[in-house]
């Protein structure tokens, strides 16, 4: 299982929807993409064809074996044991955690979203969960119907835990700095990335605005 691909600078985590586009059009812009450093991959539950589900897996796993970055399912955690995946991240605290816990694998990876109500993190903390991330910070048609999840929440997040967290939700290169300040790991992104017409040249630039904004922080 690999753990977090973290570093001392802020980064993307990518998150892929089975369902945006053919597999090899998809698998051709994610070996672009993976030439950046990534913290995480994971592959939101968004099966177009259900029966397809662990071969697009599989097929996801073996392109990413080459890379130190893990990789994650959305919710879907029975799938962790039979695949190549090295985690799974919840969209909310699951029912039936240690039930679910005794049937995955030693060291998997595990993350989950949190609002602002941080007693979701504090769960996440006390069942030790790698990391969480926060969604939403922007208004955003994938994030669903996650609540905006204010400043002041992420701030107090940072103070109170040690999990790295990320951030989601209706991020864009024209709306980034206004998270300076936040110490934030990384970036959850999905349209921001692959739902642009280079995904290549959209990783390039969030890339580029990240550590500009962070060694414009210190």
């Amino acid at each position: 299982m690999k753990p977090l691909n973290l570093s001392a600078e802020k980064e993307i985590y990518l998150v892929v929807d089975p369902g945006s586009k053919p597999e090899a059009d998809l698998f051709q812009a994610l070996e672009r993409v993976f030439r950046y450093p990534l913290v995480a991959l994971q592959i939101w539950d968004n099966f177009s064809d259900t029966r397809q589900k662990q071969r697009f897996i599989q097929n996801l796993c073996s392109l990413a074996a080459p890379y130190p970055f893990p990789v994650l399912i959305n919710n879907a955690w029975e799938w962790v044991a039979t695949t190549d995946l090295d985690g799974v991240h919840f969209d909310q605290i699951p029912e039936k955690f240690a039930e679910i816990t005794r049937q995955l694998p030693k060291n998997t990876l595990l993350g989950l979203t949190c609002t602002n109500d941080l007693s979701a993190m504090r769960w996440a903390e006390k069942n030790r969960f790698d990391y969480i991330s926060f969604c939403s910070v922007f208004p955003s048609p994938s994030a669903g119907a996650c609540e905006l999840v204010s400043q002041d929440t992420l701030r107090a997040a940072a103070a109170e835990s040690h999990l790295p967290f990320f951030l989601a939700g209706g991020i864009r290169t024209d709306n980034l700095d206004q998270l300076a300040g936040i110490p934030y790991r990384g970036l959850a992104l999905i349209s921001g990335i692959l739902g642009q017409p280079d995904p290549e040249a959209a990783m390039h630039q969030f890339t580029d605005l990240l550590q500009t904004n962070q060694k414009n922080e210190t």
